[in-house]
């Protein structure tokens, strides 16, 4: 069975070290920035008086902020590096547009800080998934679309016709964003949509950045890291192509769930309650398909963060669909339970298949042994650890929550106090992911000196002389 230190480097993984190390490192910082933003809210939910006197770090900025540094700076970072990646290895070249990559990202990044600093000087636009202020969205724009194009080069140079799972999804995932990110640009900010309809727009972006950019991203290397460390092919892979397009065409009409019991038609919430029953085909394919990384808690502690990820992805997938019930809705759709679920899908499948990419890509790209490969393994138990406590935490404080609600004899101050022990435990899991997302940056900063040294040194080393 390999492993990230024995990887093979071929010479389309070490042509882009550069941009991809870029890309890579900026997502584990602002990793640790949303954690650290993340743990200070949870914090404030259960302490309102915490940090109460510092006007940047009110509740709202806070919430806005870490939501803008995990979306666009690590998940945002870490998808463009593995597709990027993918692509390249896949289709067999190397990438090309490097000077292209390599700006785009720098941009991007910069684009990302200035605007999660804008979000604490109060120019946040309250709308979900969209919080940083227009000015800063079209550098982030064409940033992207400066990252994607050598994505695209890979995909229409590719050395074969023929084409993998992987491929699709990460192809899926680098056309998609753009049309949401314009789209959304558009119809919230440049020329609103007013009333009812801008709920719903907001919504189908929000919906869509994880569903049709993010997850593609995070199944791409599932499908890809399976086979290759399990040496296991695609139990019924003649289905892979249609699990593909179920969560393309029904995952994109699933953003009206969020809107159960709100003012919209109600047809837009029927369509997305059906649309999330037709989505579990997606995930039975996926299921059924990966059974050798779904069920590999012995193997290496990269299949291990892969096992976590498939688990949390498909668990996530029933949980949608149990709670966009009437009944169960009724009692969960408003409490921290919702809160919960995006933690089990964005912390637990999308952020776990995405470490276990790198994991994998971080040796190659580098041409270097992981330094510490214990600390892979202290990096799954913490992280795991982490995201279980906080997302159950987070599950009893909603369910208590919903219940405390449901009692029309108790105010808010009751309310409130039936959702503390639970919104404590998630605390503590918050300072655990802490910890791991610190494990995780230290390590891929590591690797890339030690690389740098091994370079240095072997430049230095005199040829052997002739006998």
């Amino acid at each position: 069975m390999s492993s990230p230190s024995q990887a093979i480097v071929s010479e389309s993984d070490k042509t882009a070290r550069v941009p991809l190390v870029l890309l890579l490192v900026s997502a584990f910082g602002w990793l640790i920035v949303s954690t650290v933003l993340s743990l200070i809210g949870t914090i404030q939910l259960h302490t309102p008086t915490f940090l109460a006197s510092c006007v940047a770090f009110t509740h709202g900025r806070v919430d806005a902020m870490q939501e803008s540094a995990f979306i666009y700076g690590w998940a945002g970072n870490a998808a463009f590096a593995v597709s990027l990646w993918l692509l390249s290895v896949l289709g067999g070249t190397p990438l090309r547009g490097l000077g292209l990559l390599t700006t785009g990202a720098a941009f991007w990044n910069l684009g990302v800080t200035a605007g999660v600093v804008s979000i604490a000087a109060g120019e946040a636009t309250s709308i979900p998934f969209l919080q940083m202020p227009g000015y800063i969205q079209p550098l982030l724009f064409v940033a992207a679309g400066a990252i994607t194009t050598p994505a695209v080069l890979a995909w229409t140079g590719r050395s074969s016709d023929s084409t993998y799972a992987s491929q699709w999804y990460a192809v899926a995932a680098i056309f998609l964003f753009p049309w949401l990110f314009s789209a959304a640009q558009v119809m919230l900010l440049a020329a609103p949509v007013h009333g009812i309809t801008h709920a719903i727009v907001a919504n189908w972006f929000g919906q869509n950045v994880i569903t049709l950019w993010l997850l593609p991203v995070a199944v791409a290397a599932a499908y890809y890291l399976v086979p290759k460390l399990t040496g296991r092919a695609a139990a019924h892979y003649e289905f892979a192509k249609l699990g593909f397009w179920s969560l393309i065409v029904f995952g994109a009409w699933t953003g009206g769930r969020h809107l159960i019991g709100g003012p919209a038609p109600v047809w837009v919430s029927t369509v997305a309650v059906v649309a999330l029953y037709l989505l579990l085909f997606h995930y039975l394919v996926v299921a059924i398909n990966l059974p050798a990384g779904l069920f590999a808690w012995n193997g290496s502690a990269t299949l291990r963060f892969v096992a976590f990820g498939l688990t949390a992805y498909l668990v996530n997938g029933l949980a949608d669909v149990i709670t966009s019930t009437h009944a169960v809705s009724q009692l969960l759709h408003f409490t921290y339970f919702s809160v919960a679920q995006s933690k089990l899908l964005l912390g637990g499948a999308f952020s776990f298949l995405i470490f276990a990419a790198v994991y994998e890509m971080g040796p190659r790209i580098s041409g270097a042994k992981w330094p510490a490969p214990g600390l892979i393994g202290t990096h799954f138990v913490v992280a795991a650890s982490g995201t279980l406590v906080t997302v159950l935490g987070l599950a009893f404080a909603g369910w208590s929550q919903g219940h405390a609600q449901a009692e029309t004899a108790n105010n808010f101050a009751a309310v409130a106090a039936a959702a503390k022990p639970g919104l404590l435990i998630a605390t503590a899991g918050e300072a655990i992911l802490l910890g791991a997302a610190i494990i995780a940056f230290f390590h891929l900063v590591r690797l890339q000196l030690e690389s740098f040294s091994t370079a240095s040194s072997s430049r230095e080393t005199p040829a052997p002389s002739a006998p």
